[in-house]
């Protein structure tokens, strides 16, 4: 079912690719006979298969990218297409093209400058157990560290602003796209939403591009370097904090020692103790600098991202219709 769309705003409709050749074709229709007004984009990133046929005889415009990873997909994607609403998703076939519509009113409608499709049941089961525990572990640690912005980090559905699109750094490589793209609106406080959507399965003989370990592993590596980059002071505090009880438990028995004898047998030891707490002190004083760097990266940041337009002019208003999909 079509839905009409207001002819001053452009839609681009971003697809990043790897070996989908069973499921891009009919994923590209489909957007097309949701959107007929938006252009669809395709990304391949290097597949061995016919993606880029497929995806080219259903319509949509195919562009390659040499760099493996979404993450790098996803910054040139990004780059290249300027346009009012931009909405991003994978080319497997597990998000439904007839739920776009919802997405991009909410957008407009909520004035957000991103809403996520989070995957209803994804946690139960996200194909294997590790992604669904994966997935819950995530969710919980995004939370406590960067807020409770977001319910779904790692959904791949999702419809930006242009002034969004354009002020995000994208430095990660990889799956973790999704993480840096929530914690970018979490420190700038920026408008989001989210709408609960059905996540369908990959069809037989399609197989996930995500590793379990491997991306997991990446995952958190990304967690702790942007934490590092946007909250400093906790990340070395908490540094700051093991290496000050590490060096309480070295030094406890040797001034133990010292007060019952007046002796320092075990030189070594007090000597370590002392270099683990001067490692501390450092470890504090560094978090306590390079807060205030953060704080004024934040706020060119967040200046920058003011000083682009949204889309339109005055108010928007929902310019597309309702979706033929129930959100509960």
């Amino acid at each position: 079912m079509p839905h009409s769309t207001r002819p001053d705003l452009t839609i681009a409709i971003l697809i990043p690719c790897y070996n989908e050749e069973q499921t891009i074709g009919d994923v590209v229709r489909r957007f097309r006979e949701t959107l007929p007004a938006a252009t669809v984009y395709v990304y391949d990133n290097n597949s061995r298969d016919l993606t880029a046929l497929k995806a080219r005889s259903a319509g949509a415009i195919v562009i390659r990218e040499a760099r493996q990873g979404k993450g790098n997909v996803v910054r040139r994607m990004f780059a290249d297409i300027d346009a009012d609403i931009y909405l991003m998703a994978d080319g497997d076939g597990t998000y439904a093209p007839e739920d776009t519509p919802l997405l991009i009113n909410t957008l407009i409608t909520e004035r957000c400058d991103m809403v996520v499709g989070t995957r209803r049941g994804v946690t139960a089961d996200a194909g294997r157990s590790g992604h669904a525990f994966g997935n819950r572990i995530f969710n919980s640690l995004y939370k406590r560290l960067f807020g409770r912005d977001f319910t779904d980090i790692f959904s791949g559905y999702r419809a930006f602003t242009r002034r969004f699109v354009k002020s995000f750094p994208a430095v990660s490589g990889g799956f973790e796209i999704e993480t840096e793209m929530s914690v970018h609106a979490s420190q700038l406080k920026l408008p989001v939403a989210e709408i609960l959507l059905d996540y369908g399965r990959r069809p037989e003989g399609s197989s996930s591009k995500l590793s379990t370990v491997r991306d997991g592993a990446k995952i958190l590596l990304m967690f702790a370097m942007l934490m590092k980059e946007t909250q400093p002071f906790r990340f070395f505090g908490a540094i700051a904090a093991v290496l000050l009880v590490a060096s309480l438990i070295l030094m406890a028995p040797v001034l133990v020692e010292y007060f019952e004898t007046g002796l320092v047998p075990r030189m070594p030891t007090w000597v370590l103790s002392i270099g683990l707490l001067l490692l501390s002190v450092l470890m504090a004083m560094t978090g306590l600098i390079l807060d205030s760097v953060s704080r004024g990266r934040a706020e060119q940041k967040r200046i920058f991202y003011l000083s682009l337009p949204t889309f339109g002019a005055g108010k928007p208003d929902a310019i597309i219709g309702a979706s033929r999909r129930d959100v509960a």
